[in-house]
């Protein structure tokens, strides 16, 4: 099923490079795993980068192809649509989304909350000086990603509501370019493409998650996947929390090998990661009680077809 009435451009190109694919469940040798990803994706960009999971999925006769995605919808309409076996870290609102559109997708691995890893920006030289004057305002943000949640949360915490300003559903380079030359007059981004507009654009925070969003980011696989290959996603759940913790201790390191894979430089890269927590974890009811805040609030503002009950997913349970 495919997410209605939701920005599909962004997928297209990716989906027509999956369409030749070869899928773990044919049965087909040698078999492929299908990682979908974006630039945000940093754990899961070390372990493409190192080649561990490679290393680490031969045995069991596994590869691996690569799949990159402009943000989180049009990566869980793909693993939605079952282009994709495995989808990189996605914001907690994304597959809210997923779920109003009927997919069923099992939580892999989630990383504890990093707050200020998104935040509200507007330029150097802009008058605005709270979220209350955002009223009125082009704010530009991707559709349905942790930007949005943050939005909605500090907008209502200002007396407002999302009706109270004029949105512009935009990707990150899109939203850049706009912010840059004027276009909108606030953006809402998350990292690294936050600290790059940091330090790039002199961009200016406005508000960042603190009190408002947790920004919890998602692992997730489809729930077909996942049930026939809880061995796989072990293994991918073992280096994901191996490589959170290797990427807090050696920050610079860490960087370094991410610098020229995203095109920004080190610095940038290290200021992105101090905001992250990269805690890997397992997805547990408790753990995921704010998804259902978040579904609650894009339905209340009318942006979900339906009412999602954010606990109907599965949730995959890792095994030392």
């Amino acid at each position: 099923m495919s997410l209605p009435s939701l920005p599909r451009r962004g997928a297209l190109g990716a989906l027509a490079a999956l369409a030749g694919g070869l899928a773990f469940a044919q049965g087909s040798a040698p078999r492929t795993v299908r990682i979908g990803y974006q630039k945000s994706s940093t754990l899961i960009a070390v372990l493409r980068l190192q080649g561990t999971l490679e290393q680490r999925l031969a045995p069991l006769g596994v590869s691996l192809s690569w799949h990159e995605f402009t943000s989180g919808l049009p990566l869980l309409e793909a693993l939605n649509l079952d282009n994709l076996d495995f989808s990189a870290d996605v914001a907690d609102t994304v597959p809210v989304f997923a779920q109003a559109a009927g997919a069923r997708l099992s939580f892999v691995a989630q990383e504890a909350p990093s707050p200020t890893a998104q935040a509200i920006l507007v330029r150097s030289d802009s008058p605005l000086k709270t979220v209350a004057e955002l009223k009125g305002k082009r704010v530009g943000f991707a559709k349905a990603a942790g930007a949005h949640y943050l939005l909605i949360a500090a907008l209502e915490k200002a007396g407002l509501s999302f009706a109270d300003i004029t949105p512009a559903y935009l990707t990150p380079a899109d939203g850049r370019a706009a912010f840059e030359r004027g276009a909108i007059d606030a953006w809402v981004v998350w990292d690294p493409f936050l600290s790059a507009a940091q330090v790039q654009a002199n961009a200016r925070v406005l508000a960042d998650g603190t009190g408002l969003a947790s920004y919890t980011r998602y692992y997730l696989a489809s729930t077909r996947f996942a049930q026939a290959r809880p061995d796989v996603l072990n293994v991918i759940y073992a280096e994901l929390e191996k490589t959170g913790r290797w990427v807090k201790a050696q920050p610079k390191e860490a960087a370094a090998l991410l610098a020229p894979f995203w095109g920004l430089d080190p610095a940038i890269v290290e200021r992105a990661n101090a905001r992250r927590s990269y805690a890997v974890r397992a997805a547990t009811p408790q753990n995921i009680a704010e998804q259902q805040k978040i579904a609650d609030a894009f339905f209340a503002e009318k942006l979900l077809p339906r009412r999602v009950d954010a606990l109907d997913i599965g949730l995959f349970q890792p095994q030392g």
